[in-house]
């Protein structure tokens, strides 16, 4: 059997620069390539974590206005070590974001945020 590896995720966004500024202030992500392809009529912008194992595609597709989510999409999972640090710094940020829920070994294990075009992600305690 092949050893897979998951590479990265696309998700179609209506404002590069919002959305990119966005995972640059929640997440520390960081650019690590661009295609603009003005001929196409779209725009490629993938962004990572440090390890840059796995990336972020936002794809702009010029002229679209928002995007109906659908009832398919489901989330983008995200860990971070400090869950309650991580919390309160999206909280102060002002960002889309619930309550710290599920208890596993009496702590709280994750919250679900938003980001500017509707998609959830869910900010995970890495184990």
């Amino acid at each position: 059997m092949q050893n897979y590896m998951m590479i990265h995720m696309m998700l179609r966004v209506e404002d590069s620069q919002r959305s990119v500024k966005f995972s640059e202030d929640a997440f520390g992500f960081h650019v690590t390539r661009q295609k603009d392809k003005p001929d196409k009529k779209f725009d490629l912008i993938y962004l990572s974590d440090d390890d840059e194992n796995f990336e972020l595609e936002l794809t702009y597709n010029y002229g679209h206005g928002p995007y109906d989510l659908g009832d398919g999409y489901g989330h983008l999972a995200i860990s971070v070590p400090d869950l309650e640090a991580s919390w309160q710094r999206h909280h102060d940020m002002g960002l889309d974001l619930r309550p710290l829920s599920g208890i596993d070994e009496g702590k709280k294990n994750f919250y679900f945020m938003q980001d500017p075009d509707g998609y959830k992600i869910e900010v995970m305690r890495a184990k």
